[in-house]
């Protein structure tokens, strides 16, 4: 019984290091225009660097993979042009990434 119990201990503790180990690879943001001086951001968990068009977060969760993170990137630098890491995002989430950009720039030309 001991041992089965050590065994599934073990089991949970791989199970853990892999999935920190997936969710640690960096994400590359290339942007369709670039920023005019360095950004630093958090979205979906991570820190983004951003510098001319690239935004890069290194020290990434499996939420900084995602869509919302993709937005809230938008949101916040402008359109982009592709987001890659573990999983890249296909045109269509691309388009509604910008689209969210789009609607954060139309809201603050409005304050």
């Amino acid at each position: 019984m001991k041992l089965h119990t050590f065994a599934a201990a073990c089991a949970a503790v791989v199970s853990l290091s892999a999935t920190a180990a997936l969710a640690a690879e960096p994400v590359t943001v290339k942007l369709q225009s670039p920023v005019a001086q360095p950004v630093k951001f958090i979205a979906g968990g991570a820190i983004f660097n951003c510098e001319a068009d690239t935004c890069v977060a290194g020290a990434t969760t499996s939420n900084t993979f995602g869509s919302d993170t993709c937005k809230t990137v938008a949101a916040k630098v402008g359109a982009i042009a592709a987001f890659q890491g573990r999983r890249s995002l296909d045109e269509a989430r691309l388009a509604q990434c910008n689209t969210a950009a789009a609607a954060s720039s139309t809201a603050l030309a409005k304050r």
